[in-house]
C-alpha cells in the first residue's frame, strides 16, 4: 500500500470506464518536501475533461484562477520564450554545458552535487532561479509547451523540436497547478515509468512499481482528455495575502 502522490491512476481508471467531466479534493502526500510552499500532506483539487485540447485546458484553468482570485486576465508564455526571456538561451537546443554556462553567466550559486551533464536538472535549476520568480507576478500566467523530455504523463507533439503538451499555473512566482493534455499510449507510459525507475536505482532510491491498474486501464482505452492538478493549499495562500502555507494549514507538519 502507498499514500497516494494524487488521485490520478484512479480518476483515470475511471475516464477508460466511461466517465467524462470528473474532479476529486482530496489528500495528497508527498515524502520528504517541507517548506514554506511544501508539506508532506497537502489538499490537492483533480479534475479531467474528456474532448478538451491543450488550449482548451488552459482556458479553463485561466479562467478559474481569475475568478478565484480576482484578477482581470491571464496571460500565457511558452516554455521557450519565458526562457529566451529570462535565460536569453533556447533551452529545446542548448545542450548541458551551455545551460551550466548560462547559470555561471548569471551569477547562480550552483549546488556541489549537481550532475554536470543532466540537461533535464540543468533546465529544473534555471526554471527554479531565474525564470519562475518572474511568471505571474502581473496575474495569473499560464507556462507551456515543455521539453519533450519533461513530459511526465503528458501527450508529445511532434513539432520541431518536438513539445510536451504539458501546463503550469504561476502567481507571484509561486506554481498553483499542473496539467497535461494526457498520454493515451500504454506502451510509451511503461517505457517512461523503467526510464524513471532507472534513474532512479541510479540515484540509490526505491522504484516505484511499472506495472499498474491504470496502465491496464489504458489498454483497455483512455480517451483523449485533459487533467489539471491544482494546490488548493498554496491557492489560499494566496487569496489571503499569506506568506507561507504554515499559515493557512491547521497542522503543518513542524506542529502535527
Amino acid at each position: 500500500m502507498w499514500l497516494q502522490t494524487s488521485p490520478e491512476f484512479a480518476m483515470k481508471r475511471l475516464l477508460a470506464s466511461g466517465a467524462e467531466r470528473i474532479y476529486q479534493v482530496t489528500r495528497a502526500f508527498r515524502g520528504g518536501e517541507s517548506g514554506e510552499q511544501h508539506n508532506p500532506e497537502f489538499t490537492i483539487v483533480e479534475w479531467y475533461r474528456v474532448g478538451d485540447s491543450m488550449m482548451t485546458g488552459m482556458k479553463l484553468l485561466g479562467e478559474l484562477a481569475c475568478e478565484l482570485l480576482d484578477a482581470d486576465r491571464m496571460s500565457q508564455v511558452s516554455y521557450a520564450e519565458a526562457f529566451q526571456r529570462c535565460v536569453d538561451i533556447n533551452p529545446h537546443s542548448a545542450t548541458a554545458t551551455d545551460l551550466q554556462n548560462a547559470a555561471v553567466s548569471h551569477g547562480i550559486t550552483i549546488p556541489d552535487k549537481m550532475p554536470i551533464d543532466d540537461r533535464d536538472q540543468w533546465l529544473n535549476f534555471l526554471l527554479a532561479t531565474l525564470v519562475e520568480p518572474k511568471l505571474g507576478v502581473e496575474g495569473p500566467e499560464i507556462l507551456y509547451d515543455y521539453p519533450a523530455s519533461q513530459a511526465a504523463l503528458a501527450q508529445v507533439r511532434n513539432d520541431q523540436p518536438p513539445v510536451a503538451e504539458r501546463f503550469e499555473l504561476y502567481v507571484n512566482g509561486v506554481e498553483l497547478a499542473n496539467g497535461y493534455h494526457e498520454l493515451q499510449d500504454a506502451s510509451v507510459l511503461r517505457e517512461r515509468n523503467r526510464h524513471t525507475n532507472r534513474h532512479r536505482e541510479a540515484d540509490g532510491r526505491y522504484t516505484l512499481p511499472e506495472e499498474t491498474r491504470l496502465l491496464a486501464a489504458m489498454e483497455h482505452g483512455l480517451p483523449d482528455c485533459v487533467g489539471v492538478a491544482l494546490g488548493f493549499d498554496r491557492l489560499v495562500m494566496l487569496a489571503v495575502g499569506a506568506s507561507c502555507l504554515s499559515e493557512v494549514i491547521a497542522f503543518p507538519i513542524d506542529r502535527a
